[in-house]
């Protein structure tokens, strides 16, 4: 590459970079606005909400249709029932999705959108609540609307003032507020959070137990306290799982042999072929009851620097065993 060549292509990349930095200042621009906004009406779009008996119904037209998508998902996944519904397609047979009792979220910069406006007789028609997220506090939308939430910003990012951007990404910002507020006033956990998205990273950190997980009957390899330890080697090869629980004759567990307390044994003195597991175990080993969090086990087992737990019931009684690739497969790590 030439010097030139060069020079031209750092200039290029610099003024890649300003115009990005541009966009994101004027868009945060746009959200830090919206703070000193947020008063009465934004309490009584939350209090609307709070007090349906039916769902959040949310809808915009284009750029801020797929903003009322995602704010509908948004909702849904903190414990507000709702759902997207295109305004174009309402007026031809979906509007029968939403019934009294419900509250409907309508997305609209101008506030002048045909097809949201169409509805706004049926909808009052049925004694539907209204929300409407506007830029424009005198448009049409914002006037049929029992609360009425600015989101009006002083200029798009877009340098034709054309594409919606700080606008959109006010709506966004608007709807997540509400969103997480209601979250908090209906005391949603995460472990509700985990119930609605059981196939996520969370979900299965706070919704599996090691009953879930651990292996079972047959599969749980264990000896008892006077197995040779030609046997108890045995025991682990056939399971796998790196380790044999050691029981006494009531299914108790007194220890636990892993391939670690081998190589301890082989630096003593004593007699291998002869020995019994009793003498080479590790007693009273770590333990975890299978009603706990799978992601307890995690827990115990970097606590501890193990890669294997010996599972009990409520009485203590051996019901299975848990090693880190069980965790690893299951995405708990």
């Amino acid at each position: 590459m030439t010097q030139d060549n060069h020079r031209t292509r750092m200039t290029r990349q610099n003024s890649f970079c300003d115009l990005g930095r541009a966009v994101l200042e004027t868009e945060a621009s746009a959200i830090r606005q919206l703070i000193p906004r947020l008063g009465d009406s934004f309490a009584d779009a939350c209090a609307l909400i709070l007090e349906c008996q039916g769902r959040v119904v949310v809808t915009g037209m284009g750029k801020s249709g797929h903003v009322a998508g995602k704010l509908a998902a948004t909702f849904a996944s903190t414990g507000t029932p709702a759902f997207f519904v295109h305004p174009g397609e309402a007026s031809h047979g979906d509007l029968g999705m939403i019934i009294p009792g419900d509250v409907v979220v309508a997305l609209s910069n101008s506030g002048e959108t045909q097809e949201i406006n169409q509805l706004l007789p049926l909808i009052k028609r049925r004694g539907i609540g209204l929300i409407a997220i506007t830029g424009n506090a005198n448009s049409t939308l914002a006037a049929a609307a029992s609360v009425h939430l600015d989101v009006g910003v002083e200029k798009e990012a877009c340098p034709l003032g054309l594409a919606p951007t700080a606008s959109t990404t006010a709506s966004l910002a608007m709807g997540d507020a509400l969103a997480i507020a209601l979250l908090e006033a209906r005391g949603f956990t995460a472990e509700d959070f985990a119930l609605s998205h059981p196939g996520g990273r969370l979900g299965r950190r706070l919704l599996l137990r090691v009953a879930d997980l651990m292996h079972t009957g047959s599969a749980v390899p264990r000896v008892n306290l006077r197995t040779p330890l030609a046997d108890a080697l045995l025991e682990i090869t056939r399971k796998g799982l790196g380790m044999t629980a050691v029981t006494n004759a009531t299914g108790q567990v007194e220890g636990i042999f892993t391939d670690g307390d081998l190589r301890r044994a082989l630096d003593t003195a004593m007699d291998l072929h002869t020995a019994t597991v009793e003498k080479v175990m590790t007693p009273a080993p770590r333990l975890i009851s299978e009603v706990q969090l799978a992601v307890e086990a995690a827990a115990l087992m970097d606590k501890h620097r193990i890669n294997a737990l010996l599972v009990t019931d409520a009485e203590g009684g051996l019901t299975g065993a848990l090693n880190m690739h069980d965790l690893l497969r299951a995405g708990v790590l």
